[in-house]
């Protein structure tokens, strides 16, 4: 195997191995934007019920005190 062989092998390898770490980053991106957006959502939801006057269930006391 020449010189150019071995260095065009090498290269084909670490652009997949950069391929991959891209698809695994963009995953990653993806589920924080998610993430992001369902909170926002539950920061509007709670931001609605305060404005209403109501406070959020979680500060409600257990239905047994």
């Amino acid at each position: 195997m020449s010189e150019h062989e071995k260095r065009l092998i090498g290269m084909e390898e670490r652009l997949m191995h950069q391929e991959r770490l891209l698809e695994d980053l963009n995953e990653v991106v993806t589920a924080q934007a998610d993430t992001l957006e369902r909170l926002a959502r539950e920061i509007t939801r709670l931001r609605e019920q305060l404005a209403k006057g109501s406070t959020p269930d979680v500060d409600e006391p257990p239905p047994h005190y």
